[in-house]
């Protein structure tokens, strides 16, 4: 039994503009299959995507605090020219640059038009084969921990362990690294980015949820109602969702 990524949820006030600005940004394509903005590979919507993580949008009425996200996208480049290319372009569409205090680094950390920080990574050896997005990558105070749980949540297959980074990636060896790295700040407030989880075909959704429960995640009440999916915490009080197959 394990779950897989089915996408990152972007809360926004304007799902679809944010959604035109990474559609752009990854070379994806925005669609539109209801409410939401998905943005995932062009050729038509499939979801689940056998190998990318795609992004979906959702509308909410509350614009991003100034607290900076815990969890984010690592965007890929190929080389230098590339990355500055890429940073360039990026900027036209409207990002904006960020300060998380990352002081000298290789990176560029940028902004999307409603403040959602994201990095542009220089070019990484690992990095070449994951396709647009590089990592979701996660703020944690206990990387260790996070390893444990989203890797057995997961079944992904972890690259490094330590206790200021933890890095999963699919067993498969296919789409982004899921990062966790160390920070001393607990959260404070609900994430604005946040993944949906959806179980494997043959595999049942409240089966996987009591797992999850097993493995130390809570339950979460957003004022969801009755809903098809299911919303819990990590163990650091992280949000995400188990979605139901369709």
């Amino acid at each position: 039994m394990a779950l897989r990524p089915a996408h990152v949820i972007i809360k926004a006030l304007d799902p679809a503009a944010v959604g035109r600005f990474w559609a752009e940004a990854l070379g994806w394509h925005a669609y539109h299959p209801g409410v939401t903005t998905y943005v995932g590979p062009a050729g038509g919507l499939v979801w689940p995507h056998p190998v990318v993580v795609g992004i979906d949008l959702v509308p909410v009425p509350e614009a991003k605090t100034t607290e900076k996200n815990r969890v984010h996208l690592d965007l890929a480049t190929r080389d230098a020219a590339h990355q500055a290319e890429l940073i360039a372009r990026l900027m036209t569409l409207g990002a904006t640059p960020a300060d998380v205090g990352q002081s000298d680094v290789p990176w560029t950390v940028l902004a999307d038009p409603e403040g959602n920080e994201f990095c542009v990574r220089e070019a990484r050896e690992i990095h070449q084969d994951t396709g647009p997005i590089a990592a979701v990558v996660v703020d944690c105070l206990d990387p260790r921990a996070m390893a444990r749980f989203w890797g057995e949540a997961m079944d992904w297959t972890s690259h490094e362990v330590t206790d200021e980074q933890a890095v999963l990636r699919s067993a498969k060896g296919v789409g982004p690294y899921f990062t966790f790295l160390r920070t001393t700040d607990a959260k404070k407030v609900p994430d604005r980015v946040h993944l949906d989880l959806l179980p494997f075909h043959g595999d049942e959704k409240e089966a996987e949820v009591a797992r999850l429960r097993d493995l130390g995640a809570n339950d979460l009440d957003v004022g969801q109602g009755d809903v098809p999916w299911t919303c819990l915490t990590d163990p650091e009080g992280h949000e995400f969702c188990v979605l139901a197959l369709s």
